[in-house]
């Protein structure tokens, strides 16, 4: 595809979540051909705001009738690899939600399907995109942080209400032990180690303590996986969304031998805060957004595309990363940019989670995570 033709684009889910990727589509000349919906009664608004010219109600409908180039795939996370063969048997190019998918032999079918073909796969790790992520994976590209070798991150966010609404969530989220939804969490880790991934992982809960309107219980309220990489930097992944507690979404820590950072664990009272040795002999915290006022720093360490972020940028949802994502993917379809979360960075940053289902199963006990690069 060339790099001016329009992408005539299908979104299915587009009711909830699919909608929030209107700003990102229009800014890019993305055009929104169909929308597709089980809820037909949200349907005609939810094609209204997008401007979608089509709309449906059956996903393979959509695929056989409407004359598309790509689809973005922002279902419930079971059905994430099942419409995405859908759309690879059709030679369309995908986008799709997080994780990529909900078992290791569903990775395995999902890798094969893209081997076979050359259409674009993409996950929407849209954390990757935020500009602090952003921030600390340029520092590390550009070896502030010396080696790195230990990292933290925590989605910690109450989802009982919210589980009754998208009653999928009761299962596949908040029904399984284990880390369930860590992509958020380990995504931006797995940029911070560039040539990197998880090669083993271990994983324990802190047992349940609530119950959901009928009285049954949920998963084990809080989940830790510990994850060993091949050179050897250890990764604590924490997710909990049932304990009755202030969203923390975007919790992170990094570690290396010559800097370190937290993000705002408090919120938004609170500093994201970072030592490197480069810009500060004295051991000590400084304000990241602080440091990123001061224009040299900004211009030597702040990548461009955070310099003047457009509107439709700043509009966008997830820290303008359903903006970026966006942008990324057309890129990489025109053939302008490689795609910088294909099929095997979405393997790295769906299996350790997948994996750790098993360990905890298992009493918390070390298992190998497999390298997708070798099926």
């Amino acid at each position: 595809m060339s790099k001016e033709s329009k992408i005539k684009l299908g979104i299915v889910g587009a009711c909830r979540r699919g909608g929030s990727f209107k700003a990102g589509c229009d800014a890019v000349g993305i055009t929104i051909q169909a929308v597709c919906d089980i809820n037909a009664e949200g349907l005609d608004e939810a094609a209204k705001q997008l401007g979608a010219k089509e709309q449906y109600t059956d996903y393979e409908t959509m695929l056989e009738q409407s004359d598309l180039d790509a689809v973005i795939i922002s279902t419930p996370m079971q059905l994430h690899v099942s419409q995405t063969l859908l759309a690879l048997e059709r030679n369309l190019h995908v986008l799709s939600e997080v994780p990529a998918a909900v078992s290791v032999e569903e990775c395995k079918t999902l890798v094969q399907a893209c081997k076979a073909g050359d259409r674009i796969f993409m996950m929407a790790e849209n954390y990757a995109y935020m500009k602090p992520n952003v921030l600390v994976k340029e520092l590390v590209r550009q070896g502030l942080f010396g080696e790195v070798y230990y990292a933290e991150g925590e989605y910690l966010h109450e989802l009982k209400e919210l589980n009754e609404e998208t009653k999928w969530r009761r299962h596949w989220q908040n029904g399984i032990d284990g880390i369930t939804y860590g992509t958020h969490s380990l995504g931006p880790i797995l940029q911070w180690m560039p040539g990197d991934r998880v090669a083993k992982v271990c994983c324990e809960g802190s047992g349940q303590h609530y119950r959901d309107p009928r009285g049954d219980k949920y998963a084990q309220d809080t989940s830790v996986m510990l994850c060993k990489t091949v050179k050897g930097a250890l990764i604590k992944i924490r997710v909990d969304m049932i304990s009755d507690r202030p969203h923390a979404g975007t919790n992170y820590q990094l570690q290396g031998t010559d800097g370190c950072y937290e993000s705002r664990r408090l919120g938004p009272e609170d500093t994201r805060k970072i030592w490197l040795r480069e810009l500060s002999k004295e051991v000590k915290w400084h304000d990241v957004d602080a440091l990123m006022e001061v224009e040299a720093l900004r211009d030597k360490y702040l990548p461009e595309m955070w310099h003047n972020p457009s509107e439709e940028a700043k509009k966008a949802g997830h820290g303008g990363g359903d903006y970026f994502e966006i942008l990324d993917f057309v890129n990489a379809i025109r053939g302008i940019a490689p795609v910088p979360i294909g099929i095997h960075e979405a393997m790295d940053m769906t299996l350790p989670g997948l994996i750790s289902q098993q360990s905890i199963r298992e009493d918390g006990r070390w298992l190998a995570v497999p390298d997708s690069r070798k099926w």
